[in-house]
């Protein structure tokens, strides 16, 4: 094998990885994840400056279980059973790859030097893997399979599914077919210890601290099957230590998670802000993540999107629920195939061993990212890989006719610093559930000229669907951050919207305040702010003063049986020829209602 097979472990990473060059030519890479249950094929373009997105211009997925094909009887352990695969699966396999290879050299342009294939547990069991590789390599000659040690598979898979985040803090466990990874990432402390690009970063201490225990779906749905007693209590019996012991060995390793969990032990569930932060990819887990999805109290859920879905501990630990349901729902559950719905039962299995081994879960995350998105994470420098994705998810529209880039962003900082000025010393949308708390403010006022010369309610209706089917896997779009962009969006439209729409429209409201239940006031209330801007600057500014000179916005706040809210709008006569102020005001009519917050607004001529 060693003659056709490179093994990527931690220590020969950066010689196998090549770093990504932004001054390159081509920025298209081309990566194949031969999992357990599954051969995923991705092509991606780092382009900069959108190189932190990932951003994916085709994908595909081969329905072949390696681990499937390795059909031999269980064994205790101790006992060797023979692993290999059949011809007809090494047929399909280096047919498939080459195909792969094909799609993304002939058709999209990938140099061959930027196709990657990565082989995971199934590979490395395999005791004929040689004879698959020789068959890859005479499909494709130039193609280069590199199976993973369970250490890079760890951090490949933590990194992919970090990757979708600005900032992480928890527990990161994969479920693949023939394997479960856990580790734990903390990028607010690694930002603390400002390690130096040449140093090892918190991606490599979460790789080297992680377990990668041997209970994928598709192996541990064949131990849950077989007829042998003593095995199955065995293997059960395995999958608990291995659970606890891994988790023990975290804490040993990242005083923070130990502290999280001394603290989520002393609470045990009283205190709801207590507790750990889990995330959660690969296809076993994003199983579950979907029966959640189908029986989520928001029915139905509106974002169609598994990617990002976020569920409290207590929903999470619904387990025997989740498992009925499998077993009696006769119909299509959406994100769940059949072949996940057989492996339930052994995705319930694992679900449970988490739960009992840590101490109470706070909330889990359902991320979409894998082995792919980790590779391709790794390849960039830090300062690429810790930056915000929202930070380049802004792409101008034909309205903004600023020459340049950087005058376009300057012009949106100065609206983005308007809308701020609305609100009072003691709050600070950047501190709560707002678009600007959630790093999306110059992402919510490109879009606030768009599509002015169409009716305000179709404009509404856009908004909440756009906000929900933009980008799907688009790293910092949340389920969370699409709702609160979605329904300010819609209020800067005027909030009303088609009987059609009226169900998603009060379903993402409820999905937004579940997290604050002030945050649909805040979306309402900037989106109202924002359309007294645009009422005044009818199009994007192309200098400062066209804000300074025209529009001032200062707001105070009193403390009564409710939050009284004054505002009060100053506007040029330049900008108020032929406009009733008084109908600026009306904009805020209704906001507030059935709420602890009350809003009045004076307007005034800007002396």
């Amino acid at each position: 094998m060693g003659s056709t097979v490179d093994i990527i472990t931690l220590a020969n990473l950066a010689e196998k990885m090549p770093r990504w060059d932004p001054a390159a030519s081509n920025h298209l890479f081309a990566l194949v994840d031969m999992g357990s249950n599954g051969i995923r094929f991705s092509i991606s373009d780092l382009s900069p400056p959108q190189t932190r997105l990932l951003k994916c211009v085709y994908r595909e997925r081969a329905a072949i279980s390696l681990f499937d094909a390795l059909s031999k009887p269980l064994a205790t352990e101790g006992s060797s059973p023979s692993l290999t695969f059949p011809a007809n699966t090494i047929r399909l396999v280096s047919q498939t790859l080459a195909r792969f290879r094909a799609i993304a050299v002939d058709d999209y342009g990938v140099p061959p030097g930027q196709v990657m294939v990565f082989a995971t547990e199934a590979m490395r069991k395999a005791q004929n893997a040689g004879s698959m590789l020789d068959a890859i390599r005479s499909e494709a000659p130039d193609l280069l399979v590199h199976i993973l040690a369970p250490q890079v598979e760890t951090l490949f898979g933590a990194v992919g599914a970090r990757s979708g985040y600005a900032d992480v803090r928890g527990l990161f466990l994969d479920l693949g077919g023939g394997s479960i990874q856990m580790t734990y990432m903390d990028t607010y402390t690694a930002r603390l210890l400002a390690q130096d690009e040449n140093q090892p970063g918190y991606e490599l201490a979460a790789a080297l601290a992680g377990e990668s225990l041997p209970f994928g779906a598709a192996r541990l749905i064949r131990v849950l099957q077989t007829d042998d007693l003593e095995v199955q209590a065995a293997e059960m019996s395995r999958l608990n230590q291995g659970m606890g012991d891994a988790f023990s060995k975290l804490c040993r390793a990242f005083p923070s998670l130990a502290e999280i969990a001394i603290l989520a032990g002393d609470a045990n569930g009283s205190d709801g802000n207590a507790g750990i932060d889990v995330y959660l990819c690969g296809g076993g887990f994003r199983g579950y993540g979907s029966m959640l999805m189908h029986n989520d109290p928001i029915q139905p859920y509106p974002i169609p999107l598994i990617g990002s879905y976020t569920v409290s501990g207590e929903m999470f630990g619904r387990t025997k629920e989740m498992l009925e349901i499998n077993k009696a729902f006769e119909g299509k559950i959406f994100g769940m195939s059949k072949r996940r719905r057989a492996q339930f039962p052994a995705i319930i299995t694992v679900v449970e061993a988490l739960i009992a081994a840590i101490p109470p879960i706070r909330s889990v995350t359902f991320c979409a990212g894998g082995n792919r998105e980790g590779a391709l994470m790794m390849k960039l420098p830090r300062d690429v890989r810790e930056s915000s994705p929202a930070t380049v998810l802004y792409v101008p529209t034909e309205l903004v006719t600023t020459p340049t880039r950087a005058q376009e962003g300057a012009g949106l900082a100065v609206v983005v610093d308007c809308l701020l000025s609305a609100f009072p010393g003691n709050l600070d949308p950047r501190k709560m559930n707002t678009v600007f708390g959630m790093g999306l403010g110059h992402v919510y006022v490109s879009q606030i000229w768009d599509r002015v010369g169409h009716d305000d309610a179709a404009n509404a209706a856009a908004a909440l669907h756009d906000a929900i089917a933009m980008d799907p896997n688009c790293p910092g779009l949340t389920h969370l951050t699409r709702a609160v962009l979605g329904l300010t969006l819609c209020a800067r439209w005027g909030g009303s919207v088609a009987p059609i729409d009226q169900h998603l429209y009060s379903s993402l409201r409820v999905r937004v305040n579940r997290s604050d239940p002030d945050t649909a006031f805040w979306a309402d209330y900037i989106g109202a702010l924002t359309a007294v801007l645009v009422n005044l600057i009818t199009a994007p500014p192309k200098t400062k003063a066209v804000i300074d000179d025209n529009i001032r916005l200062r707001c105070t706040t009193e403390m009564d049986k409710k939050t009284h809210i004054r505002l009060e709008i100053s506007v040029s006569e330049k900008v108020s020829r032929g406009i009733d102020l008084d109908e600026l005001a009306d904009l805020f009519k209704g906001i507030g209602k059935k709420t602890h917050k009350k809003i009045t607004v004076t307007t005034s001529q800007l002396r």
